[in-house]
């Protein structure tokens, strides 16, 4: 960093890590790209871009998510990283709290543009990573409640939460804060696993039980919700007949295979229509050969190529919020689950409202210009890739 702050002025004017004191219910290290305090896309002041890897090395400074700037608090953001470092409520392989910490790690790999779409998150809304919840590890309810509150300051503010788990439990919670702002929201669920269990060894708070506490809080439009990639032995024969009969779309996985899941995203669009929508992705929805790192694996599942596009069927939803789940980096030993992890938290920024996409004839970096509104339904159709 001495080298970086005697050579490159610009780059110690742009990137000078430094450690503050955190913001209520929050704990992280300050990083900032800009003097300026935060503030609205609205107020005419500059996004916060990472910088770029042809001018600061990847391994250089504190990781925050996509080497964002660190803000205390959501306020002045549009959208927001942050982790929930928690695994109380697995199941099975723990690990899960540090997950946010290796999604971080590994996303230093990402970049500004998306290539694939073109989309231009940084040119189109502020975004920074502002911490993690300052979780109680010895106590899960106190830890939802924790949750829900530093939640609810994050929406208050105006801003989107991307969220790195940290087990499932937490949907819950951030469902609960969601709700409150929004009233019952629709929900594309991408996991393994239903999540609609009532009990697990007699506890009603889990990361088997989070979606059926949910349900029963009237946290969700149970019209729009769609389960994808649900597979594995099951505790009866349909284990998914209580999400059917609360009005789920259920996609099993084996409806998945041999095939783009392009088609089933129109689908979804038309299900959820105009009303508020939470992502929530669990990495095991991931075949563990692409995704290992994570506590409850489950074999024949979805490839990354079927999460990205699930994921960026989701252009033109009103997303509330996402999150990405139960990464367990003591089980990843090449980082990939952690590395994918990463670039779907990434595919799920660039689907938010009000992110905008290069046109094609406009240049790699038009700093504003040639610009296009993420939900244009024209340039989303001529987006979309083209299969006979």
């Amino acid at each position: 960093m001495l080298a970086l702050r005697t050579n490159f002025p610009r780059v110690r004017r742009l990137f000078s890590p430094s450690f503050s004191k955190t913001g209520p219910g929050f704990c992280c290290q300050d990083r900032t790209l800009t003097r300026d305090g935060p503030s609205r896309k609205a107020s005419g002041q500059r996004y916060n871009e990472p910088p770029s890897a042809e001018v600061v090395a990847r391994v250089s400074g504190i990781p925050t998510m996509a080497r964002l700037p660190y803000r205390e608090t959501a306020d002045g953001l549009d959208a927001a990283f942050v982790g929930v470092p928690i695994d109380t409520g697995t199941s099975n392989r723990p690990g899960a709290r540090f997950g946010p910490r290796q999604i971080r790690v590994e996303s230093a790999m990402l970049r500004a543009y998306n290539s694939g779409t073109r989309a231009a998150p940084y040119q189109s809304i502020r975004v920074a990573d502002i911490g993690d919840v300052n979780v109680n590890l010895y106590d899960l309810q106190d830890t939802c409640r924790r949750i829900r509150d530093a939640y609810r300051t994050i929406l208050a503010a105006g801003c989107t939460p991307l969220t790195l788990g940290g087990d499932h439990t937490i949907a819950y919670p951030i469902l609960q804060a969601v709700a409150e702002r929004h009233g019952p929201v629709g929900l594309v669920h991408v996991d393994a696993h239903a999540d609609t269990s009532d009990l697990l060894l007699g506890e009603k708070i889990a990361h088997g039980t989070p979606f059926r506490r949910c349900v029963e809080e009237g946290l969700l439009d149970r019209e729009r919700v769609v389960q994808i990639g649900l597979r594995g032995s099951g505790y009866s024969a349909d284990a998914y007949e209580w999400s059917r009969a609360q009005g789920f779309r259920v996609v099993p996985v084996e409806e998945c295979w041999y095939r783009s899941l392009t088609p089933l995203m129109a689908e979804v669009r038309s299900q959820m229509g105009a009303g508020p929508v939470y992502l929530s992705f669990d990495i095991d929805a991931l075949d563990p050969g692409f995704a290992p790192g994570t506590g409850t694996p489950e074999i024949a599942g979805l490839t990354p190529i079927q999460g990205v596009e699930i994921i960026r069927g989701c252009r033109g939803l009103s997303l509330v919020g996402c999150d990405l789940v139960e990464v367990s980096p003591a089980y990843d030993t090449t980082g990939n689950t952690a590395l994918t992890g990463a670039n779907l938290l990434f595919e799920m920024l660039c689907v938010l409202p009000n992110v905008k996409y290069l046109s094609r004839s406009s240049s790699a970096v038009a700093g504003g210009n040639g610009l296009v509104d993420a939900r244009t339904p024209a340039v989303h159709a001529a987006l979309l890739p083209r299969r006979k």
